[in-house]
């Protein structure tokens, strides 16, 4: 299967319609995705990038039916991360003698993750190669977007960038085109993607993207290594990227809770009625950790300018739905974002002395000590939970 890109550029890679979880169990993928490659056919043929693994076969098979692999003069390897390079091994097996464009650490990544002594033909920002028909690939490396080897490559003429991680999304779609996809969902999967895979290198995003633009190359097509391929108005998403950038928030404020036995959902409940009764236009969403997408919660945390976390307290400690989210929050580093935690006891209470320390490590500023509750809260301290959210909406 091949879907016309621009001119003599196809696109060459794998629907993955059932993908459920990606980068072993740590995203979900509730709308599959897709693996992008891309053949451009002018005096050289190119590659850029292969499919994931466990498509292999199956991807080499189909590329032979739309070039002999003998006629393929070259592959760019934009990225060693085996959902862009896991067909490379198959591929190379074939075609041993094929050369491999890609950075230095992408050497690196490629020959410790196959083991292969493979053609490898290093490059660098602003190296470029001539394809023919007046049409040239510029390689820009994009360092940490998200690993060290990461690179972009632009195709002149055409003017597409084949952005490899940065601009894509885990969504499936049988016109991978984002004019044709439905918007809402096209944008929820974008900043899911963000906020989950690209938010601890933000810093690195907003310099890459000033560097790109600063090479003056017109953009009419961004191509990314998954989801949907940005051909109307594909600046869209780079406006979008630098607003995440910088320590995105929304007037949103999370509340992430697990519970035992109701009570510390009671408090969770219970503030949020507070926030909502201060007046502020502030968005609540209250999400119980044990029963809600952990990447959808992470999502969350990604737009809230204030976020409120909640365990009750269970072997000194907190429960293994919260400790998980405060993991991956950590890992996230957060900025400019506020925090407080709650729970209920039944006689010793570490949970909020824990999360808040959790929090304040993460790189959250405490908004108080946090809040806890003795046993399952009754009327008052219902009462006390809606006073602590009305503190919270208007600290």
């Amino acid at each position: 299967m091949h879907i016309p890109v621009k001119n003599n550029v196809r696109w060459v890679g794998k629907i993955d319609w059932e993908l459920q979880r990606f980068h072993g169990d740590e995203y979900s993928t509730n709308r599959g995705s897709t693996y992008n490659s891309y053949l451009i056919t002018e005096e050289k043929n190119v590659l850029i990038d292969t499919v994931w693994k466990p498509y292999a076969a199956e991807f080499v098979d189909n590329l032979q039916q739309e070039i002999p692999l003998d006629k393929l003069d070259f592959i760019v390897a934009n990225h060693g991360e085996v959902d862009h390079s896991g067909a490379l091994n198959e591929l190379l097996r074939r075609r041993p003698d094929m050369p491999v464009y890609c950075t230095a650490n992408a050497v690196k990544s490629l020959k410790g993750q196959y083991h292969g002594d493979w053609n490898f033909k290093t490059v660098k920002t602003g190296d470029s190669i001539d394809i023919g028909n007046g049409k040239k690939l510029v390689f820009v490396e994009m360092k940490m977007l998200h690993w060290p080897d990461s690179m972009a490559t632009y195709l002149t003429g055409d003017n597409i960038l084949f952005s490899n991680d940065a601009f894509g999304q885990h969504y499936a779609a049988n016109k991978p085109f984002n004019d044709l996809v439905d918007q809402e969902e096209l944008f929820s999967e974008s900043i899911k993607y963000y906020a989950n895979i690209l938010t601890p290198f933000s810093g690195f995003v907003d310099r890459k993207i000033d560097e790109v633009l600063a090479l003056n190359l017109p953009i009419d097509i961004i191509a990314p290594s998954h989801g949907v391929i940005w051909r109307d108005n594909p600046l869209q998403i780079v406006e979008k990227y630098r607003e995440w950038a910088k320590d995105y928030q929304e007037d949103r404020i999370a509340i992430l809770y697990d519970t035992m036995w109701e009570g510390t959902r009671t408090m969770a409940d219970s503030i949020a009625e507070g926030i909502r009764e201060s007046g502020a236009n502030t968005t609540v969403t209250v999400i119980n950790l044990a029963k809600t997408d952990k990447n959808d919660a992470l999502t969350e945390v990604f737009r809230s300018k204030a976020i409120l976390v909640g365990s009750p307290t269970i072997g000194r400690g907190v429960t293994h739905a919260t400790a998980g989210i405060l993991e991956m929050i950590e890992g996230m580093q957060f900025k400019n974002k506020k925090a407080a935690a709650f729970g209920c006891y039944g006689w010793s209470g570490e949970a909020v002395a824990k999360i808040s320390s959790w929090l304040e490590k993460a790189g959250f500023e405490l908004m108080n000590d946090g809040m806890k509750n003795l046993w399952n809260p009754d009327d008052n301290a219902v009462h006390a939970c809606r006073e602590f959210g009305k503190t919270i909406a208007t600290p």
